[in-house]
């Protein structure tokens, strides 16, 4: 991992980006989470976005198909305030 010039390694606001097939469509629950597809683990907002979305027009004839972005971030520190997007649709 690359550092900052102070010597400080820079902040990571990791996320996760995941999806699968859900049961319905106006509810969270996954036919089958045996078979999710985890697309991985970004260091930001936009590499997430960009895995995201890129996964999200593969399936993009499969309606019950959903994909989601997880602030990691957030989970392990709570108090982190940071200015991003909070929720993203499917295109």
């Amino acid at each position: 991992m690359s550092q900052s010039t102070s010597g400080t390694p820079p902040t990571q606001l990791l996320h996760f980006v995941f999806g699968g097939e859900l049961v319905e469509l106006d509810k969270v629950t996954f036919k089958d989470i045996e078979k999710l597809d985890i697309v991985g683990i970004y260091p930001n907002y936009a590499k997430a976005y960009d895995a995201w979305k890129a996964a999200a027009q593969r399936t993009v004839d499969d309606a019950n198909m959903r994909y989601f972005i997880v602030h990691m971030h957030r989970l392990l520190d709570p108090s982190d305030e940071v200015d991003e997007p909070k929720f993203v649709q499917n295109d």
